[in-house]
């Protein structure tokens, strides 16, 4: 038997919707684009959502309007794709790396202060922690570092990576409305999907101005706007020297319909994950992922006890993937990629304790929405009898 790392869930109700947007003669960003914007901020609860065709260019975007570029930094971690900090490179600012901690895959908050104390120079414009597998970071006491880290001539802003966080949801609200800016990823493997593409959040009307006009090239007016208003379909403007991020109606006629699923999507990963916890629970040469409140599961992230095998990871990993399962890593920590090691010689693994042992221990085993207990049971089945083998 094969599992799968994952399967997306593509049913009727996606492919037709996509048909209608074939058959209206309108492809690129228009009016189901603009409605998956509308639904998707009604769904978080916040003011604006602006849908874009990747996290990676919704990052950029978020970056740029918080004021990243050259002469300034960003604040992110080390255990995260390396879209996160590349965003900041494309700017040509600087990237600062915070530990995770010790017992989560989130952000220390007290690695960022130890920064931002030595920050003299006012580098810092913006925080970016990452909420790893839906498990979200603690942003009551990060956004609380940014306010008092702040000053009259150098405001720094939270900008949430929510790639993996749709719909975590806290008492205080979803991911992505935690901080001044969320972005979400719906790549294929997501909670939700649009093939490629993602969707900024935010509350603040001047951000989203800023981002929606950079979305498309500093233009002030769409396509849609442009080809549907009584005004010239020819005039408009360009403020600035922007991007090309917007994500297309065929796209977003499959997101709109993914959203409508999220919450049933969300509740049948959790039936795994419970079943995942009480089997893998019992073995004292595995580690339970971490959860706090609001947690979306998006990725089931499984660590070993090295103390309790007499193999590595990567042997473990490989006797899985030759057994069947589709495993992953996440995250290869970004200071062992040789690009981040030639741009920053100091960020060793020495520097970061707690993302080389996450890293070096961490296996994402499958998890998808209606994985059936025959799935379920051969992936748990499989993990047992590695461990067992090597156990000592």
């Amino acid at each position: 038997m094969k599992v799968p790392f994952f399967k997306p869930c593509i049913g009727e109700e996606e492919k037709k919707a996509v048909l209608e947007v074939m058959d209206s003669g309108w492809l690129t960003t228009g009016k189901v684009t603009h409605e998956f914007e509308k639904e998707f901020a009604e769904y978080v609860g916040c003011r604006h959502a602006l849908a874009v065709n990747s996290n990676t260019s919704g990052m950029i975007l978020a970056m740029e309007a918080c004021g990243v570029k050259k002469g300034k930094a960003v604040i992110t971690t080390p255990y995260t794709f390396v879209s996160t900090a590349a965003s900041a490179v494309h700017l040509d600012a600087d990237v600062f790396f915070a530990d995770i901690e010790k017992d989560s895959y989130s952000i220390s908050p007290e690695s960022i202060e130890e920064i931002l104390k030595n920050d003299t120079e006012h580098k810092v414009v913006a925080i970016v922690p990452v909420h790893v597998a839906g498990n979200l970071c603690d942003m009551e006491k990060i956004n609380a570092l940014a306010k008092k880290y702040s000053t009259s001539e150098n405001k720094i802003y939270v900008i949430e990576d929510a790639a993996h966080s749709f719909p975590s949801k806290t008492s205080r609200g979803f991911a992505g409305t935690l901080g001044d800016i969320g972005v979400f990823s719906f790549y294929a493997t997501k909670t939700i999907t649009t093939g490629e593409g993602g969707m900024i959040t935010t509350n603040d009307d001047a951000l989203a101005d800023r981002m929606q006009k950079m979305r498309l090239h500093g233009m002030n007016r769409d396509a849609w706007d442009r080809y549907t208003s009584d005004k010239a379909s020819w005039e408009y403007d360009i403020i600035a020297p922007g991007f090309k991020s917007n994500l297309p109606d065929v796209l977003s006629a499959i997101g709109r319909e993914q959203l409508k699923k999220a919450d049933d999507f969300r509740k049948s990963r959790i039936r795994v994950v419970e079943k995942y916890n009480e089997e893998f629970g019992k073995c004292d040469f595995l580690t339970l992922p971490p959860t706090s409140e609001g947690n979306a599961w998006h990725l089931y992230l499984l660590q070993i006890n090295p103390d309790k095998l007499d193999c590595d990871r990567n042997t473990f990993a490989k006797e899985l993937q030759n057994a069947g399962l589709g495993i992953s890593m996440h995250f290869i920590a970004i200071f062992h990629f040789t690009y981040w090691k030639e741009k920053y010689p100091s960020f060793t693994s020495e520097n970061f304790p707690n993302a080389e042992r996450h890293y070096q221990n961490t296996i994402t085993i499958p998890l998808y929405p209606y994985m059936t207990d025959e799935e379920s049971d051969f992936v748990i089945q499989t993990v047992k009898e590695i461990g067992k083998k090597h156990h000592v």
